[in-house]
């Protein structure tokens, strides 16, 4: 048949709802010269063709989102990301009966896929009928693997009237979302998080059990990933066996194929029973699997010594455990990864390795904060089976395809420990405040709920009390709860509550054996002010290295600087006005890199005014300036109250929100950065009375942890300092957590002989 028949007959059958395979093989760019010839049709009319079978697959996805499977000859394949565009995502979700596309996704975000990828370069114009009319390199024709699969986002919205039944079945059967682990019963009770048991998964109004029979250790790995469990074990299903044939059970899956890397169990190759088959097992039992937590999670104190996890990859910024940006080391200095075809199975490499299981998500554009040391990776290409994030293929970095507001995060899988079960906040006006009521069982076993003494209750207990409730991050720590609604629990049963920050629980930190509270009404009760987001302030260390000078000032110009109290006690005893003092001067620029401005906890109505200086002091101490020996003692300070705390100047894009001009508000945006420059008064060390020497320069943001912030360990900068009693020089300056521990170490050490030793 010549092209223009075909041609011809392709309009005419369009016009009439149908479709011409081999005229569409005859007419498409990409057919080659070996295709077999098109059999001459036969007069009688030819029966429609099936349509195209499209569904959404992989894990995490909706029913209007997932990596897109096409059906063709019988098999399931995908889709490759090259030349992807919003325009083949309107097609395909037109396919799949929703109205339009909303986004689409590149390198197997749902997971890869398994089988043929049938197409790769797509091009639709976006009002075709099915992709199968797209420009593409023919079906079968690729050179991608399926770390480049194609996904698809569709608007919440179906076609009015769309029915289609490939999709419906697609959509609504056989989905496998919740997989749970179910001890034996009988079996002496664990403490959680449960390890092991019998893999079960949510079907219909209960669960279901799996059937052994093919199962694989990769199965197991890929089970316990997301149970929040970094690896598995070897279980004895002797153990179980006889139990289990006693059981009723209901198989609801009868061989599931795992590869291991996948990051959850729906992304697996499965075959579900046929209905009224839930029962059948040949020569198998339940799936029964055993995991091994991470040292975070693990009960056993004398094996959590033994499990080590990454000591050059952390997660910063994060409100609970397992959640954070992804940081890295490399010569001794901390750096992030650029989210660059950041995906899923590079995520759940770094869960892995950091003792959490598989990842729940990847996050780009440095939703988890962004960093400010170095980008170290671009592109990371994990396949998901290797034990760190640095045996994965990288891109080298520059400063033009990577900047920190590409920065990379994680959320991973963590075990279920039940610790929001026994803590509750009641009588606040939303659900993210409240007085803060915990769980408590007297010696006969009887629990009931009781207050926690407001007496030192700070930023630091609140930030606990946070995470374990679910809730984010602390924005306030309240030592007084009498104004919000009290409940009938007036108890005291905590007292003397002191954390790091970083407790999963308030049980994880010290309190008193005995609760002792001088002020034991239930007004007086810890209460807490829960937000999803919150600030993070870190100076800029380099600046403060660029601008160090030394001035003589006479004390005729510094008669606010003394009554601000800027200056040394010794400055009390001088001949006022005669003489003068040696100030270590130097600039001093505050980012907020968090996800929520930095404002003072303290209102307007409370600010103090200093008419000397003609500004309102917003916080009582915001900086803390010190100088400290090689043994790690102070010999010099400085602290500077916030007199005006605002947005000197802010990233591209972002506007300015604070001036302290005419009372205005007061704080820092998020992307905004606050420059006290050298020669603003108070922006100094007195050193008068320091002798020549080797010393630490140490500036410290928040000292008091007064207003919240999602990262405290960023809040430092030390400096090494050299003075010889008339020059002085700065190196090494650096935010307090930039460096590794051994690094630190040194640092700390040798102070002032370390120019060229660290990196």
């Amino acid at each position: 048949m010549d092209k223009s028949r075909c041609k011809q007959q392709l309009a005419f059958s369009l016009l009439l709802g149908l479709w011409l395979p081999y005229c569409l093989t005859q007419t498409t760019p990409s057919s080659t010269a070996t295709s077999k010839p098109t059999p001459t049709p036969t007069p009688s009319p030819s029966p429609r063709p099936e349509r195209l079978k499209v569904r959404l697959s992989g894990y995490p996805r909706k029913h209007n989102e997932g990596r897109i499977e096409l059906f063709y000859k019988g098999e399931w394949g995908t889709i490759c990301d090259d030349d992807f565009t919003i325009a083949n995502a309107h097609v395909l979700c037109h396919h799949l009966g929703f109205v339009s596309a909303t986004g689409w996704t590149h390198s197997a975000k749902y997971g890869k896929g398994q089988g043929k990828i049938w197409l790769d370069n797509v091009q639709c114009h976006g009002g075709e009928k099915s992709i199968e009319f797209c420009k593409s390199r023919g079906w079968g024709n690729s050179d991608c693997t399926h770390d480049e699969d194609a996904g698809v986002v569709c608007k919440d919205e179906r076609i009015p009237g769309f029915v289609d039944s490939n999709v419906i079945d697609v959509i609504d059967e056989n989905k496998v979302e919740e997989v749970r682990l179910r001890p034996v019963v009988g079996m002496a009770k664990k403490k959680l998080p449960i390890t092991e048991g019998v893999v079960e998964v949510k079907y219909k109004d209960g669960w279901a059990q799996i059937c052994d029979v093919g199962w694989t250790a990769k199965n197991t790995r890929v089970v316990c990933g997301m149970l929040g469990f970094p690896h598995e074990r070897k279980v004895n299903k002797n153990f179980y066996r006889l139990y289990l044939e006693r059981q009723k059970n209901n198989f609801h899956l009868h061989s599931v194929a795992c590869t291991g890397t996948e990051v959850h169990l729906a992304a697996c190759p499965l075959e579900f029973n046929k209905p009224n088959a839930t029962s059948s097992c040949a020569g198998g039992m339940p799936a029964v699997i055993s995991c091994m937590p991470g040292p975070l999670f693990m009960q056993n104190s004398g094996l959590k010594k033994k499990l080590k996890i990454s000591t050059n990859v952390r997660l910063k910024g994060g409100a609970k455990a397992g959640e954070g940006r992804v940081e890295v080391l490399k010569d001794n200095v901390w750096g992030t990864v650029c989210d660059d075809r950041w995906n899923l199975l590079s995520a759940s490499v770094v869960c892995r390795e950091l003792g959490f299981g598989s990842a729940k998500e990847a996050l780009t554009g440095a939703r988890m904060g962004q960093g400010m040391g170095p980008i170290y990776m671009n592109e990371v290409k994990c396949l998901g089976q290797e034990r760190s994030i640095w045996d994965c293929p990288v891109k080298n970095i520059t400063s033009e395809n990577c900047q920190h507001s590409e920065d990379a995060a994680v959320r991973c899988n963590v075990p279920y420990m039940g610790l929001e079960t026994s803590i509750r906040i009641t009588g606040g006006r939303t659900r993210y405040e409240g007085r803060v009521e915990v769980l408590t069982s007297d010696p006969n076993g009887t629990q009931s709920w009781g207050l926690i003494c407001g007496e030192n209750w700070n930023t630091k207990e609140a930030m606990v009390a946070c995470r374990q409730l679910g809730l984010g991050y602390a924005n306030q720590g309240l030592q007084e709860t009498w104004y919000w609604d009290s409940s009938n629990v007036t108890d005291m049963v905590m007292s003397g509550v002191k954390c790091m920050g970083n407790e999963m629980a308030l049980s994880q930190c010290q309190y008193h054996k005995t609760v002792s509270c001088q002020r034991a009404a239930a007004k007086f009760a810890a209460g807490v002010i829960c937000s999803e987001t919150a600030s993070d302030l870190v100076l800029n260390a380099s600046l403060v290295e660029q601008t160090v000078y030394i001035e003589d000032r006479p004390l005729h110009m510094l008669y606010c600087a003394a009554e601000e109290d800027c200056l040394s006690k010794s400055a009390a005893k001088a001949n006022w006005p005669y003489g003068h003092r040696r100030l270590l001067r130097f600039s001093s620029q505050i980012h907020n890199i968090g996800r929520a401005d930095f404002k003072p906890k303290a209102g307007r109505h409370s600010w103090v005014w200093h008419a000397c200086h003609g500004h309102y002091h917003s916080m009582d101490i915001f900086t803390h300036y010190d100088l400290l020996n090689a043994n790690g003692t102070k010999v010099a300070e400085g602290h500077k109250a916030s007199f005006c705390l605002e947005d000197t100047d802010c990233q591209e894009g972002i506007s300015k929100r604070y001036e302290c001009a005419n009372f205005g508000d007061q704080g820092i945006t998020v992307g905004c950065w606050d420059l006290y420059r050298h020669d603003i008064d108070c922006q100094w060390i007195d050193i008068t009375d320091i002798k020549p020497g080797n010393y630490i320069m140490q500036v410290v943001i928040n000292p008091n942890y007064e207003v919240a912030e999602s990262d405290f360990t960023n809040n430092a900068m030390k400096c090494n300092c050299k003075y010889d009693g008339h020059r002085i020089w700065f190196h090494n300056c650096h935010i307090g957590d930039a460096l590794s521990e051994e690094a630190e170490r040194r640092f700390e050490k040798y102070p002032g002989q370390l120019n060229n030793k660290i990196s």
